[in-house]
C-alpha cells in the first residue's frame, strides 16, 4: 500500500511540474522565445544540418526561394567550424538584426575561410514564433 502512495505522490508532484512547464511556454515573453530561437538555429548551424536550418527560415521566403539540388551540394560540401554571433540588435518592435561571423572547411580541398551572415529575424505574433527573413547563410560569398 505505501508503494501505491508513493507512486501516486511521484506521478502527481510530475503532471504538476509538467503542467507549470506547459503554462510558462505558454507565457514566455517574446524575448524569451527569440533567445531560444537564436539559440537553437546556431547549434542546428553549427551541426551543418541545413535542411534542419530551413525549418526557421519565413515560409513565404522558402517558397519563393527553395533550396536547389546544388544548394544543398554546396552545404554538404563545408563544415562549420565556428558560429560567432553578436547579440541581436532590435529594428522595430517586432524585428531584430543579427551579424553572425561563420567559420567554415571545405571538406574536400581542408580550405578554411569564414563569411558574415548578416540576419533579419521578425515576430510573428498570431504564431508567437520568430522567423528568419533573410534565408540560409550564403556560403558561395566571399568576404
Amino acid at each position: 500500500m505505501h508503494r501505491r502512495a508513493a507512486l501516486i505522490a511521484v506521478l502527481s508532484t510530475g503532471f504538476a511540474a509538467a503542467c507549470a512547464d506547459m503554462s510558462m511556454q505558454h507565457i514566455q515573453s517574446k524575448e524569451t522565445i527569440l533567445e531560444e530561437t537564436l539559440k537553437n538555429y546556431a547549434a542546428t548551424i553549427r551541426w551543418g544540418d541545413m535542411l534542419q536550418a530551413q525549418a526557421f527560415v519565413d515560409p513565404a521566403y522558402r517558397q519563393a526561394h527553395p533550396l536547389s539540388d546544388l544548394d544543398m551540394q554546396r552545404y554538404r560540401q563545408v563544415q562549420v567550424t565556428a558560429y560567432n554571433d553578436q547579440p541581436a540588435a532590435p529594428l522595430n518592435e517586432n524585428e531584430v538584426a543579427q551579424t553572425v561571423e561563420i567559420g567554415l572547411v571545405n571538406v574536400n580541398t581542408q580550405g578554411a575561410r569564414s563569411i558574415v551572415d548578416h540576419q533579419v529575424w521578425k515576430y510573428d505574433e498570431k504564431q508567437k514564433h520568430w522567423w528568419l527573413m533573410t534565408g540560409l547563410p550564403d556560403i558561395t560569398r566571399h568576404n
